[in-house]
């Protein structure tokens, strides 16, 4: 792996971590109703989901659910009716108050679960790790130190993103906090407009493929 290669990863995937996707509409919903200590369990759950991907997609499965659209498709509306369910559950949460001292029900690892989830069966998530990201491994070298660095590279920038966005939530649930309930039906209302996106526009594949074809370009070029 070239150098310029690690470069044109970076530019990619802080192109897909600025894009406020599911992963990123949970912590703002998280951070808001239960505050930036919890959300943090969100976030360790998406990127243990990305690196659980990443692993599959370059020793195991990659070439499966390239072969087999059926099972991506199949990944796809789940994470999609589990994207429904989690704006139904912010949309009815309970208004965590900016003072108050109350003692939540909801547990670190059910946070935890719904980063792991809405992260892990994210169409957007398979098709990177099982297409742009193993084009950038060679696997003729050692690919398992390659794999090393992109995935430590992935995790340490999407989990800082994540608490970017959380700590932007936090900052905006003070302003509004006179309107609790408004921020929790305007992220209710993107995640359920995100999971119709998924399920019906064809360019949220496009971009993937955008990315993946200048991947491809700049490395033609490289060589001639």
């Amino acid at each position: 792996m070239f150098p310029v290669d690690f470069l044109i990863f970076l530019q990619i995937i802080l192109f897909l971590f600025i894009t406020p996707g599911p992963p990123r509409v949970v912590i703002v919903s998280h951070t808001i109703n239960y505050g930036l200590k919890n959300s943090v369990w969100t976030a360790f759950g998406d990127v243990s989901a990305n690196t659980c991907q990443g692993i599959l997609a370059v020793f195991f499965v990659g070439t499966f659910l390239k072969d087999n659209p059926e099972a991506l498709n199949f990944l796809k509306w789940a994470g999609i009716f589990y994207i429904i369910y989690l704006a139904y559950d912010t949309y009815t949460a309970k208004i965590k108050s900016i003072d108050s001292k109350i003692t939540f029900t909801k547990s670190k690892l059910s946070f935890y679960k719904d980063g792991f989830l809405v992260a892990g069966l994210s169409p957007k998530a398979i098709v990177f790790f099982t297409t742009i990201f193993i084009s950038f491994i060679d696997f003729n070298g050692s690919y398992y130190i390659q794999f090393l660095i992109l995935m430590t590279t992935y995790v340490v920038l999407d989990f800082s993103t994540l608490m970017i966005y959380g700590l932007a939530a936090e900052k905006i649930s003070i302003y509004l906090k006179d309107k609790p309930k408004l921020l929790n039906t305007i992220s209710a209302c993107v995640l359920i407009l995100i999971a119709l996106f998924i399920a019906f526009n064809q360019s949220y594949w496009a971009i993937l493929n955008c990315c993946y074809l200048f991947n491809f370009i700049v490395k033609l070029s490289i060589i001639n």
